[in-house]
């Protein structure tokens, strides 16, 4: 590894060391020590987030990823509010998971407590910089942040900006880093930190997940990728299913919790198919459909990778079952574990789906679009975890943290008999 990223890996190592046993307070405030600073110093930032929204125009990168890139006033007290409500949210980091008194006497108690230094590999947006920094300090963790290289300019100013904040505060500055690079190279060694970083979040395209899954030796926990279907039940009320999936498609689209897949019942599918293409065609949406949703207006032949697509667009895949439990083989062969719903009137339909599919945020009734942090209730999420370890769907604090085991005695000994107390341990 080069000394530029070891400088950088070790010094979040010592910072996380640092951090991890403040309390909720000098956290807070550090974190709203970010948010005035982001604000006191939003021209600096607009300048140099200039250099790389002037670099992919040059590049010809397309409008709309250069609006995802863009940066002004307005955006970043945005983002500085944001950070401000991560400031608010309770802290997770000592809370009690379970505990109990043994029957030999022992007090057993697991807490949670804080990964320690959290890996961030991001595309695109320079608000993911400040989002990450702020949920990863308030979860007790240092942060090693890795973004794309079309916003270097901007996220090495915004790390810059939250360093100096920080060292008026009691978290130490270099809980926060940017990783040194822009090569792919870069990328490679924070992969390779095993021992150094604790835990490796990619955000992002598939092809970025998987090349971290694939070549990382850091735990990775997976984020992300949405290929979430809408299936209408037999027992379904059409036109709520209608509704259901013209949002789930159409309300933003390029969003990983958008439906990219719907799935019909046939015993409906006279009814309901051509109510839905006529929703879904004035909402902009192309349909890629099968032989038999075909038969019921004009659509796209659906292919094989039709069905397998994250679209992150106004297109959606579609096809005819035969049954709840061939709609729900279908997701199952399809999709990517992370959002789908089912419409129904029938509880024993709802419940069975529910049971069936094996995915991180299962619907009844309801838009798969809900799968999300601040709609949960948590107030931020890092990503949705697609995986099935201690993260699963959107991720907040409490998914930032591990937990440790604290048992406590009275001068406990165990031996080949059992439990014997020595005999107090204070007093």
């Amino acid at each position: 590894m080069s000394e530029e990223f070891l400088k950088v890996a070790h010094a979040a190592r010592e910072a996380a060391a640092e951090l991890a046993p403040l309390p909720r307070a000098p956290k807070d405030r550090a974190l709203r020590a970010i948010a005035d600073a982001l604000v006191a110093h939003a021209a600096e930032l607009v300048e140099a987030n200039a250099e790389d929204v002037e670099r992919a125009r040059a590049q010809g990168t397309s409008e709309s990823m250069i609006d995802r890139l863009r940066l002004d006033e307005a955006r970043i007290g945005a983002i500085a509010e944001a950070v401000r409500q991560v400031a608010d949210l309770p802290d997770p980091v000592g809370e009690v998971v379970r505990g109990s008194t043994l029957p030999n006497g022992l007090e057993l108690r697991q807490v949670r407590v804080p990964l320690g230094v959290i890996g961030i590999i991001y595309e695109g947006r320079p608000n993911v910089t400040v989002d990450a920094a702020a949920l990863c300090l308030k979860s007790g963790n240092a942060v090693l942040l890795r973004g794309s290289s079309s916003a270097y300019s901007s996220n090495a100013a915004l790390v810059r900006v939250m360093q100096d904040a920080l060292t008026a505060t009691q978290v130490p500055a270099g809980a926060v880093q940017l990783v040194p690079g822009q090569t792919r190279e870069s990328v490679k060694e924070l992969m390779r930190a095993r021992g150094l970083v604790d835990v490796l979040i990619p955000r992002g395209g598939a092809s970025l997940i998987n090349s971290v899954v694939e070549e990382s030796t850091v735990p990775v926990i997976e984020t992300g990728v949405g290929n979430c279907h809408v299936y209408v039940d037999a027992e379904a009320d059409l036109d709520l299913a209608v509704q259901i999936l013209v949002n789930s498609k159409a309300q933003r689209p390029s969003v990983c919790n958008a439906a990219e897949t719907f799935l019909v019942h046939a015993g409906v599918a006279d009814a309901f198919v051509p109510r839905a293409l006529r929703a879904l065609a004035e909402a902009g949406v192309t349909v890629h459909g099968d032989e038999r949703i075909a038969g019921y207006g004009e659509v796209v032949p659906a292919t094989e990778d039709d069905f397998r697509a994250e679209y992150l667009s106004l297109d959606i895949a579609a096809a005819v079952v035969g049954s709840l439990e061939e709609a729900v083989a279908h997701i199952r062969r399809y999709g990517s574990g992370h959002t789908d719903a089912i419409v129904t009137r029938s509880q024993p339909a709802a419940r069975r789906f529910v049971a069936l599919v094996d995915s991180a945020a299962v619907a009844v009734n309801a838009s798969t679009r809900f799968t999300d942090g601040g709609e949960f209730g948590f107030g931020a999420e890092i990503g949705i975890s697609t995986q099935k370890l201690h993260a699963r769907g959107p991720m907040g604090l409490p998914e930032l943290t591990s937990t440790k085991w604290i048992y406590t005695g009275e001068g406990h000994l165990r031996t080949s008999e059992g439990t014997v107390v020595a005999g107090p341990a204070c007093g």
